[in-house]
């Protein structure tokens, strides 16, 4: 079993900063790639960041330059740092982490819960 429990979700102001974090825990042999969606209401759901297992990342556009993300491998943990927010990033965000739990498994994706961002402004 695989959990991925995220945390740090809530209600930011326009312009301010949040900070997401996703730990992964149970049966795990290796992760591959991390990374964050989010699905804001009537919408589909969106990747906002990737980064790979050596750290080469990418970005949704309209994020560029404004969300971070990092990892720490030993921890197993994906966070994203959220700055100079908008209304337009209000969404629930999932954490997902393509992993596998054993030498003989395949990777496969894993999905957080999700975690509300609310931005007012």
């Amino acid at each position: 079993q695989v959990q991925l429990v995220e945390s740090g979700g809530g209600l930011g102001q326009a312009g301010g900063s949040l900070r997401l974090s996703c730990t992964a825990s149970g049966s795990i042999f290796d992760i591959d790639t991390m990374a964050w969606y989010r699905q804001a209401p009537g919408k589909q759901r969106d990747l906002v960041a990737r980064i790979t297992r050596t750290g080469s990342t990418n970005y949704l556009d309209s994020v560029k330059g404004r969300f971070t993300i990092s990892r720490k491998n030993a921890e197993k943990t994906v966070d994203l740092q959220m700055n100079s927010l908008k209304s337009e990033d209000t969404a629930v965000y999932y954490c997902n982490v393509n992993l596998r739990s054993s030498v003989w498994d395949f990777f496969r994706d894993y999905w957080g819960q999700g975690t509300q961002i609310t931005v007012s402004s």
